[in-house]
């Protein structure tokens, strides 16, 4: 037996999905949406509304910069005198007599009589015997002076700032002076009466120029003061 079919489409029936009514209101709005966008602004892929764009574009450069506050350049004039502000009057000129007057004292080096044949500044030397060493006996200009009445010459130095004698005694024809060892701008000498101290007193004397050519030229005028002081001598 065979079995007939039935597939007439008019005999199924037809299958109704309603619609919620929160679509029907979802997609009204959004046909809204879309149209108002048509009529205004053009939605912005970072969003919408003018904030929001304008603080997005302003992260690469662009948008609208806070204006900076003008600086004033010029200085500010000096505040002008209140009526009440008043100059401090300048002192006077006073003059007071003093208590005490006191008179000018003429000091004496003691080489008034004397004329200047020779003047260098050096440094002056002393051997101490006890230590058996060099000491530094001060620095300053040497000279060799010229008695106007006798014509003899002697040796004088004295420190600088201070001007205290380090070194005080004629030149006698005994007197040698020989090479420091190892300079050649040095000299060394033996005296038996150096009264810098006050006292006649035997020294071993070493003095020191800046260059070898000063120290020749105090060389020559001791030399020469020598010769002349051993003429005198012998005339005696």
């Amino acid at each position: 037996m065979s079995r007939t079919t039935d597939t007439n489409p008019a005999a199924q029936e037809e299958t109704h999905v309603e619609t919620p009514a929160a679509a029907i209101e979802t997609s009204a709005a959004e046909e809204k949406k879309v149209e108002g966008g048509k009529e205004g602004d053009k939605p912005s892929i970072f969003g919408s509304g003018s904030g929001v764009s304008g603080n997005v574009f302003s992260m690469f450069g662009g948008g609208s910069k806070p204006k900076r506050e003008e600086k004033d350049d010029e200085e500010e004039e000096p505040k002008e005198k209140k009526e009440g502000d008043e100059e401090t009057p300048e002192s006077p000129d006073v003059h007071f007599e003093p208590v005490v007057s006191l008179e000018k004292v003429e000091v004496k080096s003691n080489e008034e009589s004397e004329q200047e044949v020779f003047k260098m500044r050096a440094k002056l030397f002393k051997f101490d015997k006890e230590s058996r060493e060099w000491k530094e006996r001060g620095t300053g200009d040497v000279k060799l002076l010229k008695h106007e009445e006798n014509g003899k010459t002697r040796l004088v130095m004295r420190r600088d700032k201070t001007h205290k004698v380090c070194a005080n005694h004629y030149i006698v024809p005994d007197m040698k002076l020989s090479p420091n060892v190892g300079s050649d701008r040095s000299w060394v000498w033996n005296t038996s009466a150096d009264v810098s101290e006050g006292e006649p007193e035997a020294q071993t004397l070493a003095i020191r120029f800046a260059n070898p050519e000063n120290a020749n030229l105090f060389k020559k005028a001791f030399i020469t003061a020598q010769q002349e002081n051993e003429a005198l001598i012998s005339k005696e």
